[in-house]
């Protein structure tokens, strides 16, 4: 994990000699004073971190956002003497709204199941979410435990704070510019995504859920093999989450308050911190439910005793000028800010069954996608395009192979109507939403031709040819399908030697193709709109007998039908003619007596 930090935050509200009184009262108080292990008191505030689980000198969890720095109230001392002006034992800042403290004790649990060698306890993690949010804002969360509205840090904008550049495409803080911490224990997105965690089990990592984010801290603070039961490592993990040593001593303050005892509240109802560690000019002040984004206005410097506006310079050339009024600092602006428009985080099937037709139909079943944003939740708006790709002629309602259609409020997105084309085969449906880094999902779908489960011919005459000639009557099917007229499917022609069709015949009735030569099987037939098919010629070749055409249709419809080939009639030999007498010449002579 890398937390890309540019430049350390300067810190200008708490000072260390304030979290050394604050110690200081606590221990005058009878509580367990906050130990801080050789080096973390002064100097460099990195010293006692070195051993990060960022694994780099300048790595954060926070990324150095501005933190509260409210301490613990003071229990005041049984004794004379003793001031009365200090708050007694502070039960409303004991109290942890109900839903919080369940996650820390869960995730105090789930840690000492997996690394029991860190001995993480629950009111470190309660100290950190403290001085990081205000425990949710008092303990501002839905029934699953996320915090509603989501808790955003001020942009990392090296103005003030630390520069981090953005990393996750502005998916968890929705600033594409800059990183902000994020959720309650205010981690930045490079941190998260290395360490978020699904501590509730519905299957996303949201570090608005304080459930995921509290054992993301837990397993966070015990990295590089910590046993947090010894001072010098809890030092290490805690300036490991924000590298301060004020931040070390606010935590460990709120810290011992915890483990001198805690009580549940109502969610809602916790205590809200009011003092940020960073003034932050440009952003409103904190209103009931602000994080750590939020800064009080300045407020004015008091005027010493008797003391008055010193003139303004004088002008050039002598004499002197009224004194400039003193700028009003600017009003904070009202209401709560615009929250950042929700980042595309993935698309899912929404339920699209299996995607087949016959050719020329409608699917029965429609494309049907969900978007979600960042943190799982349902994304509406979203442009979603669906696009038809293959040679089946397949297109949506319309005509068109190309749609886009916007999510609703539910996430969903359903592409038009699906109508198949003429030519059987498979192609695909594509849905693609998101920009810069889009998602896609890929659909399988199938045209199957057009069928028929039965064929039969329209008529029952005798079918005869003389040999070598051409069947007289054509032969003519209708294909039907559930007792429908079948168009459109395609029918296969073949002599046979049998009625199961099974051997071909190679002698006797025949078609002929384009060219004129015999064939005894055609194919590419196709029935018409009512379903029927009138055949071609049949031809008779010169052996007499009886044949079999088998006709056979996409679906398994069948039907052979007998051709008879008769030889041609024989004739009778002619009869030899009768001798003639020759006929006289000349003229006939007289016969003498």
């Amino acid at each position: 994990m890398a937390a890309h930090m540019r430049r350390r935050l300067r810190r200008g509200a708490t000072t260390t000699a304030v979290a050394a009184a604050a110690v200081a009262a606590l221990a005058a108080s009878q509580a367990p004073a906050a130990t801080l292990s050789e080096g973390s008191a002064g100097g460099d505030p990195r010293a006692a971190g070195e051993d990060t689980a960022s694994g780099g000198n300048d790595g954060a969890a926070t990324g150095n956002s501005p933190y509260y720095t409210d301490l613990p109230p003071l229990v005041t001392p049984d004794r004379p003497g003793s001031s009365s002006n200090l708050p007694a034992a502070g039960r409303a800042e004991a109290g942890i709204p109900a839903t919080i403290l369940a996650a820390y004790k869960q995730a105090e649990r789930t840690v000492a199941t997996t690394d029991p060698t860190c001995r993480l306890p629950w009111q470190l993690l309660a100290a950190i979410g403290k001085v990081e949010s205000g425990q949710a804002r008092g303990g501002r969360v839905d029934a699953d435990g996320t915090a509603s509205p989501r808790i955003l840090g001020p942009a990392l904008n090296g103005q003030g704070f630390a520069l981090i550049k953005d990393t996750d495409g502005g998916a968890y803080d929705g600033d594409a510019v800059h990183d902000r911490a994020v959720g309650p224990m205010q981690f930045i997105p490079s941190t998260w995504a290395s360490w978020g965690q699904d501590a509730n089990g519905d299957g996303r990592k949201d570090p608005n859920n304080i459930y995921d984010a509290a054992l993301a801290a837990g397993r966070y603070l015990c990295a590089n093999d910590r046993d947090l039961a010894v001072s010098a490592d809890l030092d290490k993990a805690v300036l490991s989450y924000n590298r301060s040593t004020e931040y070390l001593n606010t935590v460990r303050s709120w810290f011992s308050y915890y483990q001198r005892g805690t009580h549940e509240v109502p969610d809602g109802a916790g205590t809200l911190p009011t003092t940020p560690s960073t003034p932050l000019p440009t952003l409103p002040g904190p209103r009931p439910g602000s994080g750590p984004s939020v800064t009080p206005s300045p407020k004015p410097s008091p005027s010493k005793p008797g003391g008055k506006p010193s003139p303004s310079p004088s002008k050039p050339g002598g004499g002197s000028t009224s004194p400039t009024p003193t700028p009003k600092p600017p009003t904070p602006p009202t209401g709560e800010p615009t929250p950042p428009a929700e980042t595309f985080g993935s698309l899912e099937n929404a339920g699209t069954g299996p995607l087949r037709a016959t050719a020329g139909a409608s699917f029965d079943e429609r494309v049907s996608v969900r978007a979600r944003n960042a943190l799982g939740a349902p994304l509406a708006k979203a442009p979603v395009t669906f696009t038809v790709t293959g040679d089946t002629g397949t297109l949506f309602a319309g005509g068109k192979k190309t749609v886009v259609v916007r999510t609703g409020a539910d996430g969903t997105a359903t592409a038009p109507e699906l109508r198949a084309g003429e030519k059987a085969g498979e192609f695909t449906v594509t849905a693609t939403a998101g920009i810069g880094r889009p998602r896609t999902l890929t659909y399988a779908a199938t045209v199957t031709a057009r069928q028929a489960d039965a064929i039969a011919r329209t008529d029952d005459k005798e079918l005869v040819a003389v040999s070598g000639e051409k069947f007289t009557d054509a032969v003519t099917v209708k294909a039907t399908y559930k007792d429908a007229a079948a168009p459109g499917v395609a029918v296969t022609a073949t002599m046979v030697k049998d009625r199961l069709g099974v051997i071909d015949n190679d002698k006797g009735p025949y078609f002929e193709d384009e060219a004129g030569k015999p064939v005894r099987t055609l194919t590419g037939l196709t029935t018409d709109a009512d379903g029927k098919l009138r055949l071609p010629d049949i031809h008779a070749d010169g052996e007499a007998g009886t044949y079999l055409l088998r006709l056979t249709t996409e679906g398994g419809g069948s039907v052979v039908v007998e051709l008879t080939v008769k030889a041609p009639a024989e004739t009778a030999p002619e009869e030899p003619a009768s001798p003639k007498a020759p006929k006289a010449t000349g003229t006939p002579q007289a016969v003498k007596p």
